[in-house]
C-alpha cells in the first residue's frame, strides 16, 4: 500500500519537516504563522487547510499549481509548524489571521482556497475583509449548515462520546480514512505525519484547539451572510462526501446543500465531482487543478 506522501516515514515531533522550504512570519497578536511560498505569477492562490490538518494537504495542488500561479499554503495559528501559543482559536480569529498575512506579506490579486473549515475561514475572511481577495475557491466547505441550539447540543454530545471510546491519535486516523471515497491509501501520509505534529502538542493543547475549533464552526456559520460574498466563488464538492453535511442531524444529500448555499452566493459556481469523498482536493486532484486553471482564467 503506496503512502500519498512518500517523503514520509515514522517520526518523533523534532524530525516533522515540510518538502518545501517552510517560511515564518510575525503576526499581530503573538502569532507566529509557518508558510509554503512556491512559484510566480500575477495571481497568488492563498490555501487554507481544514480542521486539525495543515499545508500538506494542498501538496498535489500545489505541485501543479505552481508553473502558473504564486503558491502560498499556511499552517494556520496552533496546527502544522506555526506556533503554540494560547490563541482564541476559531473562524473569525483565523479569518484576522489570514488577513494579517496578506497584509504583512504585500500580496495583491489574491484567490483564497480553502478546504472543509478553511473554506469557511475563506469566506469569513472575504466577508469581514472584503477588498482582501478576488476570488474564492471553495473545496467541501464547512459553514454552508445552520444548527438549531438542540442540534448543537446533539452535536457536543456526540463529540463528547466519540472521545469517551477513542484515544486522538485513533480518531485522527478514522477522520482521515473517512476523507476519502475509495482510495484510502492516499491518506496514509497524512496520518503519518499528523500523528508525527500531535507529538508536539503538550498539555492538552490539541484537543483545546480541536474542540474551540468545532465549536466556532457551529456557532459561527456563515451560512445567513453568504449574500455578503461579492468576489467570484468556485465550489466543488465530492459527490460522496461523509462529513457535509452531518447526516445525523441534516438528512439531505451533498449537492442538495451545496446548490442551495451557492444559490445564495451571487458570483458562484457550484461542481459535484463524481467518485470523491471529503477530501476532494487530494483524492481528484487532476480535476480540481483544471477547475481551478479554468475558472481563473475565465474569470479574468
Amino acid at each position: 500500500m503506496a503512502p500519498f506522501l512518500p517523503y514520509l516515514y515514522p517520526m518523533t515531533a523534532s524530525q516533522v519537516t515540510y518538502p518545501y522550504t517552510t517560511k515564518k512570519v510575525q503576526l499581530p497578536g503573538n502569532c507566529e504563522i509557518a508558510y509554503i511560498d512556491e512559484g510566480k505569477g500575477e495571481r497568488t492562490l492563498l490555501f487554507i487547510h481544514g480542521l486539525a490538518n495543515y499545508a500538506m494537504v494542498w501538496k498535489k495542488n500545489i505541485d501543479y499549481l505552481r508553473q502558473y500561479y504564486r503558491c502560498i499554503a499556511i499552517d494556520l495559528p496552533g496546527n502544522g509548524l506555526s506556533d503554540r501559543n494560547d490563541h482564541a482559536f476559531g473562524i473569525k480569529f483565523f479569518a484576522k489571521s489570514v488577513h494579517d498575512l496578506i497584509t504583512e506579506l504585500g500580496l495583491t490579486s489574491v484567490c483564497l482556497i480553502g478546504h472543509s473549515m478553511g473554506g469557511q475561514v475563506a469566506m469569513a475572511t472575504a466577508i469581514a475583509y472584503p477588498k482582501c481577495a478576488e476570488s474564492l475557491i471553495l473545496c467541501a466547505p464547512a459553514g454552508f449548515e445552520r444548527f438549531s441550539s438542540l442540534e448543537k447540543t446533539m452535536y457536543y454530545a456526540t463529540l463528547h462520546m466519540f472521545d469517551f471510546i477513542s484515544s486522538e491519535e485513533h480518531s485522527l486516523r478514522k477522520t482521515i480514512e473517512t476523507s476519502f471515497f475509495k482510495n484510502h491509501s492516499q491518506g496514509e501520509g497524512i496520518v503519518k505525519e499528523l500523528v508525527g505534529l500531535m507529538k508536539t502538542y503538550t498539555g492538552g493543547y490539541y484537543k483545546k484547539m480541536v474542540e474551540a475549533c468545532i465549536r466556532s464552526m457551529l456557532e459561527d456559520s456563515v451560512f445567513d451572510q453568504l449574500d455578503e460574498i461579492t468576489q467570484h466563488t468556485l465550489i466543488l464538492f465530492g459527490d460522496h462526501d461523509s462529513f457535509i453535511p452531518n447526516r445525523l442531524i441534516h438528512h439531505m444529500s451533498t449537492e442538495q446543500l451545496a446548490t442551495e448555499a451557492s444559490e445564495r452566493i451571487k458570483n458562484s459556481s457550484l461542481r459535484i465531482i463524481p467518485d470523491c469523498g471529503h477530501f476532494v482536493q487530494i483524492e481528484k486532484a487532476d480535476e480540481v487543478n483544471k477547475y481551478i486553471i479554468y475558472y481563473l482564467e475565465k474569470e479574468q
